[in-house]
């Protein structure tokens, strides 16, 4: 079963493949990379749409 998430609460680590349009390459995010660098991030989810950008 899944864990619900509420407002204020971590998010577990993950890491996921990404496609880099700077380097016209894919890439990997990592949100424990995001962390050690004290970089803000905004996690945005659309799972209705599957079109690759």
């Amino acid at each position: 079963m899944t864990e619900v998430l509420k407002l204020g609460q971590k998010v577990p680590d993950f890491e996921l493949t990404t496609y880099e349009p700077t380097r016209q390459d894919f890439g990997k995010f990592s949100l424990q990379e995001q962390i050690d660098k004290k970089r803000w991030t905004v996690l945005f989810f659309y799972p209705a749409d599957f079109t690759f950008v």
